[in-house]
């Protein structure tokens, strides 16, 4: 249980998930499983289809985009969310620098989530939209 809260908290700490109330964030943890994976592990490869978001809740992982490093993933970060949401090619490959720990939200984790609270949708796709704009600050000025 303590393990749980301390994810719910991780989670509620990260924008994609800050504006979600402790309830819905437990749903979504309840929903999802954690996995722990050593480091040189491929978590993802470009190009493949996702249907599944990884929160670093420990540890780190090089993004790779066309061979290239574009970031570092570390705890807080989301991963694969894009392919969660629209079950599209994976756009970088990402690897464990070190021993990492995830939470695994699946589409279907996420799909229970949302039909059992609809608000939870419209709280994603507002930190969707602040990522987008972040993107868009970082790029294009």
């Amino acid at each position: 249980m303590a393990q749980k809260r301390s994810t719910v908290a991780h989670l509620h700490n990260i924008p994609l998930f800050a504006e979600c109330s402790i309830p819905e964030l437990r749903l979504i943890v309840g929903n999802s499983t954690e996995r722990e994976l050593r480091a040189g592990t491929t978590l993802m490869e470009q190009g493949q289809t996702g249907r599944e978001a990884y929160v670093v809740l420990k540890g780190t992982a090089t993004i790779k985009r066309n061979g290239k490093k574009i970031a570092t993933a570390h705890a807080g970060s989301v991963i694969g969310e894009l392919s969660l949401l629209d079950r599209g090619p994976r756009t970088a490959t990402v690897v464990a620098d070190t021993d990492i720990t995830l939470l695994v939200v699946s589409e279907k984790a996420l799909r229970a989530a949302i039909d059992n609270i609809p608000a939870i949708s419209h709280k994603l796709l507002k930190g969707l939209a602040l990522r987008v704009r972040e993107l868009d600050r970082a790029h294009y000025g």
